[in-house]
């Protein structure tokens, strides 16, 4: 098991496989009041340079179940915020701590603090990835359809962080994404070379094309946190983009539709479509909790314990 989780391409197929199964397994178990404290005596540290409600809540309350615990560490609050090296954090946190999450302005900083930490890095969010929104989607599309090699996966709408994860997930998971975003709006495109090269993505022009055929329509906010200064102008760029009845149509009659909130709602998605009967939006957000429990066993190593 990798010891870093920067990148959805820090864990194997095999591996993904491995969590996805035991993140189901974990979920019944809680429904079903079956403890695994197997992270008894672990602390989690958190570091949130940008705030949060599910990647917060799900990896505090994961760690609490697991039987370990977590530290909500506000920069502001430490001596990062009055100038002390990120790597000098690193390395006096590897000594107090048995693992770190950090939600982060910059991939960069993720990849400082790791490069000077000796205890495993989680990305829990940055301006390139976010790896853990991406298992729990893949853990939503198993649950939905047994399956995720030859799924047809449409992105509509910002190519940011998350849709640069679940382009480079279809090296890993074989499924075939399709994207449509604004010009100017693309995903990253060291990302987009890599999954051209390794696994399936195409791009589109219009969401309707991006949409057909497809057994799952994704989006996210058209403004992320950071870019409220840009309103106006993203607003004019995403119109059109909007994931409603009628792209839905193209898609399949089994389409679900997925997006990792918070949602704007009448903007990049409707009412209609986010509240539905086809939504797994809220399967997909408590699934959070549940794959990031997964992740966090595999981590240190205890995944084979969950059964």
């Amino acid at each position: 098991m990798a010891m870093n989780v920067l990148s959805i391409l820090d864990l194997s197929s095999e591996e993904i496989s491995a969590i996805i199964e035991d993140a189901i397994r974990l979920k019944e178990d809680r429904r079903r009041n079956i403890p695994h404290p197997h992270l008894r005596g672990k602390t989690l540290g958190m570091i949130f340079e940008k705030s949060s409600t599910r990647t917060r809540i799900s990896f505090e309350v994961g760690m609490f179940e697991l039987g370990g615990s977590a530290l909500y560490l506000n920069p502001r609050d430490m001596q990062l915020d009055r100038g002390e090296a990120i790597g000098d954090t690193a390395r006096v946190l590897s000594r107090y701590l048995s693992a770190v999450m950090i939600r982060a302005h910059t991939h960069s900083s993720i990849e400082t603090f790791s490069a000077a930490s000796r205890i495993p890095v989680i990305n829990g969010l940055s301006d390139r990835e976010h790896p853990c929104q991406i298992l729990a989607d893949l853990m939503t599309l198993k649950e939905c359809f047994g399956r995720l090699a030859g799924l047809n996966v449409a992105w509509i709408g910002d190519g940011n962080n998350v849709c640069n994860s679940l382009i480079l997930s279809s090296i890993r998971t074989g499924m075939n994404v399709s994207v449509a975003v604004p010009p100017g709006y693309e995903p990253d495109e060291a990302c987009i070379r890599r999954a051209r090269a390794e696994g399936s993505v195409r791009f589109y022009d219009s969401p309707l094309e991006a949409a057909e055929g497809a057994d799952a329509v994704y989006t996210d906010t058209w403004i992320s946190m950071g870019q409220e200064a840009e309103e106006e102008e993203r607003l004019a760029a995403f119109s059109g983009y909007q994931v409603n009845a009628e792209l839905l149509k193209r898609a399949s009659p089994e389409c679900i539709v997925l997006h990792c909130l918070p949602a704007h709602r009448g903007c990049e998605i409707t009412d209609e479509l986010l509240d539905g009967p086809q939504s797994a939006v809220w399967d997909q957000a408590e699934n959070r909790l549940h794959a990031q429990k997964a992740l966090l066993v595999s981590i240190f190593g205890v995944g084979k314990k969950i059964n």
